[in-house]
């Protein structure tokens, strides 16, 4: 029988995503693939430091500990198959039990996100995380830059969500743009009863709820939803959560307030959110990455 990835939460990340390769990078872009290719082949022995979703991905693998396999991370990368050695063996001398891989040498690496079966794509390549969420996969653009986590929490996984056009649709939010805000609270007041549209980071959330239900490796999970909604349109946000039976453990109505500072507190291993303002503002603190799908990305 072939392997499977069945019933696990499979996560497909770039090289750059989950190290520090900014320096590599710089070669790559200056369009010498060669010159690239031949650093990486050199440092093949110096482990890469970690990057922005290195503990997202140390996190997500302790659940595997002790038990039968919950979450598979896969390397899926333009890099080309030369500098993907460097990135196993650089996982290797972390520990972290990463045994798939998929090095394009510059091509565009979403179309394998269907057989691997991916419920999340981050990278650093902004086309390529559009190309992802137009496909219907979950995707982020890391910010390389971005704060690393904290180590405050070495056995929670901690994930922060915005709520329109990350795990709600951005109905709402074209309202917002269009009308203006007392419209979009209007809208909202109007429909709380009614659970709005799925996001693309549904089912993302629906899978770390299952780990929460079913624990591993002595790992456990919280979730926040961060968000710009204020009263009154707070209650179709919460409404749209218990008809999906999925909880967050923290939910913040900020009413337009910065979310870095907010962030900062919770702490978590990573924040997604659609808008790019969001995303500076968090980046200062925690690990950010931008879900560029909805109006207002």
């Amino acid at each position: 029988m072939p392997a499977t990835l069945n019933g696990q939460l499979v996560v497909a990340i770039s090289s750059r995503a989950l190290f520090d390769f900014e320096a590599e990078n710089e070669v790559f872009e200056a369009g010498d693939d060669r010159a690239y290719m031949a650093l990486q082949q050199r440092l093949v022995d110096e482990p890469a430091r970690p990057g922005v979703a290195f503990s997202l991905v140390q996190k997500l693998l302790a659940f595997n500990a002790g038990g039968p396999p919950q979450v598979e991370v896969v390397v899926l990368s333009r890099n080309d198959p030369i500098s993907g050695m460097r990135v196993f063996r650089s996982a290797r001398h972390y520990g972290l039990a990463i045994e798939r891989g998929v090095f394009t040498r510059g091509a565009s690496p979403w179309r394998y996100l269907r057989p691997l079966s991916a419920q999340l794509f981050l990278s650093a390549n902004e086309a390529d995380v559009r190309q992802a969420l137009a496909a219907g996969v979950a995707a982020a653009r890391v910010m390389p830059q971005a704060a690393r986590a904290s180590a405050a929490h070495p056995r929670e996984l901690r994930i922060a969500f915005d709520g329109d056009a990350v795990l709600f649709s951005d109905e709402a939010e074209q309202v917002y743009q269009r009308d203006g805000l007392a419209a979009f609270r209007e809208h909202e007041s109007s429909r709380a009863h009614l659970p709005l549209p799925a996001g693309p980071f549904k089912p993302v959330l629906a899978a770390l709820h299952r780990l929460q239900q079913s624990p591993g490796g002595g790992m456990r999970v919280r979730t926040a939803l961060v968000t710009a909604r204020s009263a009154p349109a707070h209650e179709r946000a919460i409404r749209t959560l218990m008809d999906w039976q999925v909880d967050v453990d923290e939910a913040m109505f900020l009413g337009g307030l910065a979310k870095g500072e907010f962030l900062r507190e919770f702490e978590p291993d990573f924040f997604f959110d659609d808008q790019a303002g969001h995303v500076e503002s968090a980046a200062a603190h925690v690990p950010a990455g931008q879900v560029a799908a909805g109006v207002a990305a």
